[in-house]
């Protein structure tokens, strides 16, 4: 008997973790409609496009028109309002909705499951300045018309295609040469996801008609500071020194954690508890979650044939200033 072939939605699809979706679905042999604006690139040849502004609803309903597809797939980080009013525009148009949220939606320093605290939040809210609020305000408008959705809560995510800018910056810093700066102890665990895996993820638990929240992320400790790095250096083959510096001395020389160092953060005070979450309930939801090796391979791979993403607006330049480097290492000679 032949098997049905799925048809997807996806709102965006051309940056990072929306066009590893895309990929995704089409390797699966999915019909893929990539809905965009036209301003950040291109999807793959192989899929449909439908340009709109889904801030604007009219020309959302114009462009979907009568047509229905099995699911749609939203990874939008801007104003719940407008999550809500497409979420109610696609109702009738597809069967099942996949949300890409965020465990920062969680209270601070309170996460431990998907049974955690939450932070306070509104699904009609236009404000998306605090990102934490305006995911969790994106969950309850798609909540509102798709109760039964799947909400993939998704933790540091690394990858080829990055546009955020933490694995490119050590990477290319590693490939510099030289003695690097590498944060905290070695055994640190790390916690992260590949792009790739959460699509896998996402698309496959669409499948399963599974829904909920998950948070989509690896296990504490999948890798450790030192994995990433030597990996780092491993792909890149520039033979540089990793220079390990105690947190003490970081925080000393006022060296940022997690976005001057990033993927890090240390291990005591604020971040007591960070990068620790329990994700059994995703693993056994079919997460799986490739080697650190493969992921920073990957993107290293990438990084050499394409031409990197702009920065993007709404987050923070990653990487240590070049005059905190120099203080760190000469004090370590």
């Amino acid at each position: 008997m032949t098997m049905a072939v799925m048809k997807l939605l996806m709102l965006g699809g051309t940056r990072f973790l929306g066009r590893a979706l895309v990929d995704d679905a089409l390797a699966r042999g999915w019909e893929v409609t990539v809905l965009h604006r036209g301003l950040t690139g291109a999807p793959p040849p192989t899929a449909e496009v439908l340009f709109a502004d889904r801030t604007d609803q009219r020309a959302m309903v114009e462009a979907l028109g009568d047509r229905r597809w099995d699911f749609v797939v939203d990874t939008w980080s801007g104003s719940p309002r407008v999550v809500g009013e497409n979420a109610r525009v696609l109702h009738g148009h597809v069967d099942r909705y996949a949300y890409i949220s965020s465990g920062s939606v969680y209270q601070w320093g309170l996460h431990v499951d998907e049974g955690s605290p939450v932070v306070a939040a509104s699904a009609t809210s236009d404000d998306y300045s605090d990102y934490a609020s305006a995911k969790r305000g994106a969950e309850l408008a798609v909540l509102e018309s798709f109760p039964d959705a799947l909400l993939a809560r998704a933790g540091l995510i690394l990858g080829p295609h990055e546009d955020i800018g933490r694995l490119p910056w050590w990477l290319q810093r590693i490939a510099a040469g030289g003695r690097v700066v590498a944060p905290g102890a070695p055994t640190r665990p790390l916690q992260y996801v590949d792009a790739r895996d959460i699509a896998s993820f996402v698309l496959s638990g669409l499948a399963a008609e599974i829904s909920g929240t998950y948070d989509v992320i690896s296990a504490s400790g999948h890798t450790t500071t030192s994995g990433l790095l030597e990996a780092c250096v491993d792909a890149t083959g520039s033979g540089a020194e990793l220079v390990w510096i105690d947190e003490d001395r970081l925080a000393a020389a006022g060296a940022q954690p997690w976005t001057q160092l990033p993927c890090w953060v240390p291990q005591e005070g604020e971040f007591a508890g960070f990068l620790e979450a329990d994700t059994a309930k995703a693993a056994r939801g079919g997460l799986r979650c490739r080697p650190v090796e493969d992921t920073v391979r990957d993107t290293w791979e990438w990084m050499q044939r394409e031409t990197l993403p702009t920065q993007r607006e709404d987050r923070a330049v990653h990487g240590l200033p070049s005059e905190i480097e120099k203080e760190l290492l000469s004090a370590g000679e």
